[in-house]
């Protein structure tokens, strides 16, 4: 039998078959990853395009107590400031006291050097030689008739009336002497301790200001001329809160009424306070009509109040104790009627009936219900946002 020669198939070998069967596998493998891949995106993408189920908060009805308020920006001031004005005109010379400082009625503040007045200085200087010349003239006549008197050649009557002469002409020199010296000084010797220089304070309480500088030219009041003001004062015992209230709230106070007031300043200083003025005419503030009051405050134990401070004052305009409560978040305003919506059911069963209410006063968070609620009732509330949802 003739020998043949039998090749294997070409490629042939013992390992072909595993590394093709391999392939397969991996070939599957990767098809079964994208189907998954594909398949979960069009899950997720579904689901997201599918409208989440609208849920709301549920408020139970409550009794509770219901303040109307309102708050009102002024500021701290005294009642009464004083202006310490000079008596004379000049230079200041000495300033004794400083903005800050308690000083007492009489105490002095600060001194005048006097620029007199050429035509006062004038007149005062022919008035002081028209003195001394009747003075004069009143002594001659006073020698004389006391020569004759002696003798008993005039009466007593006659010599009576020389001698007031004389006195007269004596005290016009006094007086012509001492208005010279205050129009050139500022003060006479026979005056010195009311000297019109010494610039002093009019009340008791604390300097508030000085505005003024040593060096700087003063001027009296006159009826052309207010004068310069030396120094302002003020009695920080008694202090006011003034600020404006709006035209719709005003009609809802009274003198007397209580305030809380808060200083932006001094954050832990709160100050009672009781209103005593409201403005019979009102003044436009930014295109509204508003009224100025004025309260005037408890400053038992504060400190460090000073004039001028920033506050804020908190007004009840009305009030309702233990009254039917609900958060306002839960009505429905319509026009001029107002809405809940009562909760009926519970769990997949649960809808919202649209129900009509009578509401009464609201502090901007809960809000009377005079009528249409019971306290067993559940109302609902606003929308629950998706982050609420997420942070439960």
């Amino acid at each position: 039998m003739p020998f043949a020669l039998r090749l294997p198939p070409y490629g042939g070998g013992r390992g072909e078959r595993p590394i093709l069967t391999k392939m397969k596998y991996s070939k599957l493998i990767i098809a079964i990853i994208i189907a998954f891949i594909f398949i979960g995106t069009f899950v997720f993408l579904y689901q997201k395009s599918q409208p989440e189920p609208i849920v709301y908060n549920e408020f139970s009805t409550k009794m509770g107590d219901v303040s109307k308020t309102t708050l009102i920006t002024g500021k701290i001031e005294p009642r009464n400031e004083v202006n310490v004005k000079p008596q004379i005109s000049g230079i200041i010379t000495d300033i004794y006291k400083e903005a800050g400082d308690v000083v007492k009625a009489g105490e002095v503040i600060a001194k005048v050097k006097v620029i007199p007045d050429m035509s006062q200085l004038s007149s005062a200087e022919s008035r002081v030689r028209l003195a001394e010349i009747n003075a004069k003239q009143a002594q001659v006549d006073y020698d004389r008739d006391k020569v004759l008197f002696d003798k008993h050649l005039i009466t007593a009557e006659s010599f009576d009336k020389v001698s007031q002469t004389l006195h007269q002409a004596q005290e016009e020199v006094k007086a012509a002497t001492d208005a010279l010296e205050v129009v050139r000084d500022g003060v006479s010797k026979s005056n010195a301790s009311a000297s019109s220089t010494l610039i002093r304070s009019t009340i008791s309480g604390v300097i508030l200001d000085i505005p003024v500088k040593v060096g700087n030219t003063v001027i009296l009041s006159n009826t052309f001329n207010d004068g310069t003001t030396i120094a302002t004062l003020a009695n920080m015992k008694d202090l006011i809160f003034r600020g404006n209230i709006d035209e719709t709230e005003v009609g809802q106070l009274s003198i007397g009424v209580p305030l809380k007031i808060t200083i932006g300043a001094l954050q832990d200083v709160k100050l009672n306070a009781s209103l005593e003025y409201i403005s019979p005419k009102a003044v436009e503030n930014n295109g509204a009509n508003q009224f100025e009051i004025k309260a005037a405050i408890d400053v038992k134990g504060a400190k460090d109040l000073r004039s001028g401070y920033s506050a804020n004052a908190e007004i009840v305009l009305q009030t309702a104790k233990n009254v039917l409560t609900i958060p306002e978040s839960a009505v429905e305003f319509s026009g001029d009627s107002t809405f809940v919506y009562l909760v009926k059911g519970k769990g997949e069963q649960k809808t919202y009936e649209r129900h009509p209410v009578t509401i009464g006063i609201s502090d901007g968070v809960n809000i009377e219900i005079k009528k249409g609620l019971s306290q067993k009732d559940i109302v609902r509330g606003p929308q629950v946002v998706a982050d609420t949802k997420n942070k439960e």
